[in-house]
Formats: structure tokens, sequence, C-alpha cells
């Protein structure tokens, strides 16, 4: 007779889990126990259906409980909450939460794949608020969508901007709603670095998002949305989606042993501190790829993984999970944003030794139409290990971000990104990929041909009576130049070496760092000691220009070239 398998959870890992258990063995029995309505469904696609492109809730369905239950013949339990662990009776308490009958089931295996819950923080009036929301279940996306259409609600106050914040703002909008999104730290997307983040400020702000960073609410009354800073907003309605908390209470007292955020701690096979329950998916501790550290990383792509891993342990195909990259990608408005491995906030934390590069290539040949900048961010350290990536653009941006993701789990360094070897034809990528041109400016910097200083080093640098070069040519400053710096374009540089100071570095910026670093070579070869910005005045321009301009009222944002444009709010 096969084992009795037990799986607390549906959706991503739990559903993932029974299926490939099935697939395993025919004769084990397959118990699963779900507290919601759903088995399976679409929950990164919530938002999505709020803002109204996914039409039909059954879309987001992936397999209905009956669909599963006859597919993989098991035994699905929807609708019923599993209330306590007896360990040492190898038994579970469930109740059916349609009846409230109290019964108990046994197990020779159990696993735990509870997922998390959106936070709601203690802020006066936020609970059992009818004008507030989260959003994790079918039901919540569809309360959301009846309440707007009840209510006629025309406000709509988005606490967070993570994936779910970010993602809300948009489909609210879609929604023909004015949106306000107030984050408390001083940018959205904790995955991105600053800088990366203003990119997708400046954007949210010309779509008509109004923003509130390093704020936080503290209060809610009746329709208004009170805030640490002293502002009120009107709103019909308030979107909690400042993060998730792993729902790990049922192992806890249990007795389980829990990790980082009180999270299930389990090995590398999956099993927690009890032999016969293992747990998988946005409920446990993992650690990062990179850094070796627990973590807390809850995504979809993780969890699929790990509950095909978990199955496969079970049966005997030992196979240890190494960890999670935390590669993830997000739709925001007309850009995309993606990223993987380490962030420079979360480097400099652990005071890990790395080096940074920004460019900004086009997404397919310049020639062939419709081709868009990507903002890219690459990380890596001395030796060449690529630590982290991060990119903001219109197209073609998470394509760029997998081959480096790829390149992170095959353990290639920067020189290796040279030699990739990836698709080309005019309208979908150039003869150099962006991802061969990352490698060819981290081997410069690592090879010792030019020397960088970061956007925010510049300003300084220049106060402090440094010399900075524009080699763009003249016209292009009307788009913006950094103050105090001298322009010298390109083609006339050889011809003014004579009156630059050889006693003193100089400093060098373009648009993007490619003209400037091919000035650093000219002068560095005449014996000049030379500098170039990284990531050119794009990078510079998309923190500082833009905070200038936000302050008097009008938007920076930049063309497929590079050039900043600038419209009044």
């Amino acid at each position: 007779m096969g084992k009795k398998i037990i799986i607390v959870g549906g959706v991503a890992g739990g559903a993932t889990v029974a299926a490939r258990l099935r697939r395993l063995d025919e004769n084990s029995r397959i118990v699963i126990f779900e507290r919601g309505e759903h088995i399976s469904f679409a929950n990164c696609g919530l938002p999505y259906y709020v803002g109204g492109t996914i039409k039909e809730k059954g879309d987001l369905l992936v397999q209905t409980a009956e669909e599963l239950s006859v597919r993989y013949n098991l035994d699905i339990r929807i609708k019923t909450e599993v209330l306590s662990i007896d360990r040492q009776n190898k038994t579970v308490e469930a109740k059916d939460l349609m009846s409230g009958t109290i019964y108990r089931e046994s197990y020779d295996y159990l696993i735990l794949s509870p997922g998390a819950n959106p936070i709601i923080p203690p802020i006066e009036g936020a609970r059992n608020n009818p004008q507030v929301f989260t959003l994790r279940t079918v039901g919540d996306a569809e309360n959301i969508v009846n309440y707007i259409g009840q209510t006629k609600a025309r406000t709509a106050v988005v606490v967070g901007g993570g994936f779910i914040g970010l993602e809300m703002a948009e489909n609210l909008k879609d929604r023909k709603l004015e949106v306000i999104l107030v984050e408390a730290t001083n940018q959205v997307q904790p995955s991105l670095d600053y800088e990366m983040a203003c990119l997708l400020h400046a954007h949210l702000r010309q779509k008509g998002v109004k923003l509130i960073l390093s704020d936080s609410v503290t209060k809610l009354d009746g329709s208004n949305v009170f805030l640490q800073s002293g502002q009120m907003i009107a709103a019909d309605l308030v979107v909690m989606a400042i993060g998730v908390r792993p729902e790990s209470l049922l192992a806890k007292e249990a007795g389980l042993e829990l990790g980082f955020k009180n999270t299930i701690k389990v090995n590398e096979y999956f099993q927690t501190s009890d032999e016969y329950i293992y747990a998988i998916g946005d409920a446990i501790e993992v650690k990062h790829y990179i850094s070796g550290k627990p973590v807390h990383i809850p995504l979809a792509g993780p969890a699929n993984r790990q509950g095909r891993m978990l199955a496969d342990n079970i049966y005997g195909m030992r196979k240890p999970y190494r960890g999670t990259l935390g590669t993830s990608v997000a739709k925001v408005f007309d850009l995309t944003v993606a990223s993987t491995g380490l962030n420079e906030k979360i480097l400099k934390s652990e005071q890990i030794d790395y080096r940074v590069i920004h460019i900004h290539p086009s997404s397919h040949a310049g020639y062939y139409p419709g081709a868009k900048t990507i903002n890219i961010k690459m990380i890596f350290a001395p030796d060449g290990k690529i630590l982290g990536a991060q990119a903001v653009g219109h197209k073609g941006v998470e394509k760029r971000i997998d081959v480096l993701a790829t390149a992170i789990k095959g353990n290639l360094t920067v020189y290796d990104l040279q030699d990739l070897e990836l698709a080309y034809a005019p309208p979908y990528s150039s003869g150099k990929d962006p991802v061969n041109f990352l490698g060819y400016v981290a081997a410069n910097v690592l090879d010792g041909l030019v020397e960088t200083v970061q956007y925010y080093e510049i300003d300084a640098i220049v106060k402090a009576g440094n010399l900075l070069i524009d080699v763009r040519q003249p016209g292009e400053l009307k788009y913006g130049k950094i103050a105090d710096s001298i322009n010298i374009p390109l083609p006339q540089l050889r011809s003014q070496l004579g009156r630059l100071p050889k006693d003193k570095p100089i400093y060098v910026c373009c648009i993007t760092g490619l003209r400037s670093y091919i000035a650093v070579r000219i002068l560095k070869e005449h014996g000049f000691r030379a500098i170039n910005l990284d990531g050119g005045y794009r990078t510079y321009a998309s923190v500082y220009a833009a905070q200038q301009i936000v302050n008097k009222d009008y938007e920076i944002s930049a063309d497929e070239s590079g050039r900043a444009i600038i419209e009044k709010k």
C-alpha cells in the first residue's frame, strides 16, 4: 500500500507537488486541504482582473478542484482549514468551513504550503474597514471590482510601492480612478537601487499617479487618509500592498522550528525540524543563491520548482535546493522592470566588495523602427562574478535579465558575457547584444582600461574644483548638463589636449558613457589620468535632473536616444 500524504494549501506550491507526487506514484493517497474556494489559480494575474485586462474570473483558474481531482486522482477538500498538527500521532485536525465539522486525518508525510498573507499594519481605522482591501485571492479581486462598481469609487490610495502596489496603481488607473501611491521609503520597487527606481517615479507621474514618497499612513477615518507628514487625502478605497507575512502559525503551534522573519525553517530538501513534515513556497526560509544568507523571497516561480523537487525527494530522488536568486519582472504602465540577484543596497549592508556599471543600449538595432532604450545596471565582484542586475525599459528588458540570471546560475563571469552567442536580427537585437555590451564594459573596468565614478559622487567632485569635460555636441546640452562642466565635443578633444592639466584627474561624461569612454582612452594614451562618469548624463539625470524639475512642477523622461523630455505636470 502506498504512502498517505497530506498537503496543506494549494495554488503554486501545493498543487504542483500534488501533481508531481501522483505522476511518480499511482498508489499513494494524496489529500489536499485548501482553506479557500480555489485550489489552483493565477494569483499573479489578480491585479489585471481588477483593471479589466483579464475579463473573466474563470480565466484566472488554472484548474478547478474537480478537474485536478479527476486528472490526478486526488482527494481535494476546498473550504477546509487545518487547525492543528499532532506530530506525535501524525494527524491533523481539520475543519469543514461550510458545515463546521471538525475531524482528524492521519498522514505518513505532511507537506505545508500555506503561502503568505498580506500585511495590514497597525494603523488606526484600518482593521474591519469596508474601504480597505488587500489582494491575495480571487475573492479579494472580486471584492475590489464589486466595490468600485457599487460605490462608483473615483479615488484610490495604494499603500506600498512593491510589485502589487505598482500593478494595482496601473490597474486602478485603467479603471479610471485617480490613484495616489504612498510609499514609506524614498523609492518604489525595493529590488531596485534608487537611481533605477527613479525611472519608475517619473513614469508613474507621467501616467497620472500621484506619488508620495518617504511618507506613511498613520490613520484612516472614514474617507480620509492621514499621513505622517500631516497631509490628508480623501479616498474612496484603500489598497494595502506593503508586503506579505509568511503564514507559519500552524507550524509554530506544532513546535516546528521557525527561521528568518518567522518563516518555516527547512533544510535543502525542504524537510522541517520534523522528519515527516516538509514545507515549500512563500512560507519558508530559503538561502539566497549568491550570498547564502537566509531570506524570504515569496515568488511563484521558486514555489513551483520547490513543489516538483519536494515530490522527487519524497520518492528518493534526492535533489537539494540550492537557493533562490530572486529573479523578477513587472509591468508598470508602458515600462518593464526586471531584476536578478543582489542589489547595491544589500551588498553595502553586508560589506561585500563590488563594482557597478550602467549602460543604456537600444532594445534592437537602431536603424530598425521602434528601437527603445533599455537602462541596465550590473553589479559584479572584483573577480568578475556577476552579483546582480537591474533593467528598466519599454521592451527587451526581461530577455536580458533572464540571460543574466542564467549566467549567474551557470557560474559565468562578466568575461563570459562577451562571448555569449545570442540570437540576432535587426527587429530583436543588435550585433552586439546589450548582454555582450555589459561584458565589454565590465571587463574594461576590471582590466584597468577605464576608471569610473558614480552619479552620486560627481557633484561633490566638481565642487571640489576638479575638471569635468562633457564630450557631447553643443546642441545636445540644451537637454541638460551637469553644473560647471566644460563642453569639449569628442571630435575636437585631440586638438585641445595641450590646454588640459596633467597634474590632476580629468573627469569625462557624455549622455550614456560610451563617447566619454572613448575620450578617456584618448586622454590616458596621452598621459592624462581620466575618469569616466558611469552611465553618463542619462543615469545622473534620472536622479538629480528629475528631482530639480519635479520640484518646479515639471517631469523629466528621455527619448530613445537618451535625450531628456521635459513636460509640465
